[in-house]
């Protein structure tokens, strides 16, 4: 066992871990602006019934596709997820001159040159345009050019704008801020849900890391996140945390536990790392528990990690290397309960990036990727075709 050493003063573990701290803050901010985000709502018509779509590129794209399992539950049945990435390059797809569309951007830097021409495009197209931009950088162009009459800008702390090339804290932070504005008009309700998600993750935290950080030092070669609903989500941005911070020495992929069965389980082998994010719904966690029995009967990985809430889970003839149990505070978080599960995908990201000998600031030996994405051409031409 080769035991690592975090180097200090690396941004990336700060921002892992001020992540409690900076959802509590972004809870003051939301109630400090309950009346001006509640007058932009009721102005603009926005209700349950608006057609929503939640956009940003990489893991701001991401936030939407967790977003989709729970707004429907809160009554948003037109809501989508679409990444900037798609959304101007086929605009005609996604957008219409017949409707009215609420675009929420959500942007770590608000400089992205596709977030900028997603809501350029959508102004020209749509019947009308409303824009709710979150962000971490009030100083990005994103903030810069929205218009004052269509648009409600929520800043988040401005310790959420990561300094690490991976986005961590501001993932997380952006996540609760769209939280917080559905139910902005219960606001005062949300600060139990907050703090319980707070304690959970600093438990989470500082009981697990050093566990985590032996999963780190094995020698796998692969991995694979899964989760199912908004969990699924948060395996999507734990593979790409864990691939990104290893300068894609390791290669992830994550699926839900149904999906993972339908072709994409072939890629496990005796180098894979495999971590499961269990559902608190027992009827979806029925559907899991089999796909780990079946994979533990039928396959050798290098370890396996469960992360479940309240209670550690019983499966006949299965052995985890890890199991991380959430404590109960996850009880009284609501909606908000899956947002610490990602924690397993940044911590073990970050322990492997320095196992392997790389920066975690900056884990792109090669420069391919960068903290803000460079060499995106926006091409105009599209309204003259």
């Amino acid at each position: 066992m080769i035991h690592i050493t975090s180097k200090e003063g690396t941004h990336t573990i700060s921002e892992i871990h001020q992540q409690p701290k900076m959802w509590l803050k972004e809870f003051d901010l939301i109630y400090q602006e309950k009346n001006s985000i509640e007058t932009f709502l009721s102005k603009n018509n926005i209700s349950k019934d608006a057609e929503i779509i939640l956009t940003g590129a990489g893991t701001s794209a991401y936030i939407g596709n967790i977003l989709t399992y729970i707004l429907p539950l809160k009554g948003y049945k037109n809501c989508k997820a679409v990444a900037t990435t798609d959304l101007i390059t086929h605009p005609d797809a996604f957008f219409s001159s017949e409707k009215n569309i609420v675009l929420v951007s959500f942007a770590r830097s608000g400089n992205s040159p596709e977030s900028l021409a997603a809501v350029e495009i959508v102004n020209k197209i749509a019947k009308k345009a409303l824009h709710i931009i979150i962000t971490c950088n009030e100083m990005g162009e994103l903030v810069k050019n929205a218009q004052h009459d269509n648009s409600l800008i929520l800043l988040l702390p401005p310790d959420t704008n990561d300094k690490s090339l991976a986005m961590t804290s501001s993932f997380t932070t952006m996540l609760v801020a769209l939280l917080l504005l559905i139910n902005v008009n219960k606001i005062e309700d949300q600060l139990n849900k907050i703090n319980a998600i707070s304690v959970s993750a600093k438990n989470m935290l500082d009981k697990y890391a050093f566990l985590i950080e032996k999963i780190a030092s094995l020698n796998f070669k692969r991995a694979v996140f899964l989760g199912s609903g908004e969990l699924k989500g948060i395996a999507e941005e734990c593979q790409l945390k864990l691939q990104e911070l290893t300068d894609g020495k390791v290669i992830c992929k994550f699926d839900s536990f149904l999906g993972f069965r339908h072709g994409p389980k072939a890629v496990i082998n005796n180098e894979t790392l495999i971590v499961y994010l269990f559902s608190t719904n027992e009827f979806v966690r029925q559907y899991e528990i089999d796909l780990v029995k079946q994979i533990n009967a039928n396959n050798n990985v290098t370890a396996q990690i469960a992360i479940s809430a309240g209670q550690s889970l019983k499966i006949e003839r299965v052995k985890f290397d890890l199991e991380l149990v959430m404590d109960h505070s996850f009880e009284t978080s609501g909606e908000y309960s899956f947002i610490p599960y990602v924690l397993i995908g940044q911590t073990l990201g970050y322990y492997k990036s320095l196992f392997l000998g790389l920066d975690p600031d900056n884990p792109s030996v090669s420069g391919n990727i960068s903290r803000v994405v460079e060499g995106v051409t926006i091409y105009n031409n599209y309204f003259l075709v």
